[in-house]
């Protein structure tokens, strides 16, 4: 599966658009990560926790769009993108979208 976030890719044609592949993920806090990210925003620096905690929950979200767009046949999602939202307090939602395509 090849994943850009160019809209083409050098040397291959798209042949087929299959459609928007989409993956996400919903992470909350643990309290364990909150303690320490606590001690951290006051003497400040990285919050190493949480840069950890959204790199896997953006893995997670291309593993799922992925998934996604191998069910609708495409071999290849062009034009990926991150998306971030909150959907309630100490959670936040990772999207990864792109155009499932089959390139030739």
């Amino acid at each position: 599966m090849i994943i850009t976030t160019t809209e083409q890719v050098e040397g291959k044609k798209v042949k087929k658009t299959t459609g928007m592949a989409k993956g996400s993920t919903i992470r909350a806090k643990h309290i364990g990560r909150d303690i320490m990210a606590g001690l951290r925003g006051i003497v400040g620096g990285e919050i190493t926790e949480y840069t950890k905690m959204m790199a896997e929950a953006r893995e997670e979200a291309i593993r799922r769009m992925i998934e996604d767009a191998e069910k609708q046949g495409a071999n290849a999602v062009i034009g990926v993108r991150f998306g971030t939202s909150m959907v309630m307090q100490n959670a936040a939602e990772v999207l990864a979208y792109g155009t499932g395509v089959v390139l030739e």
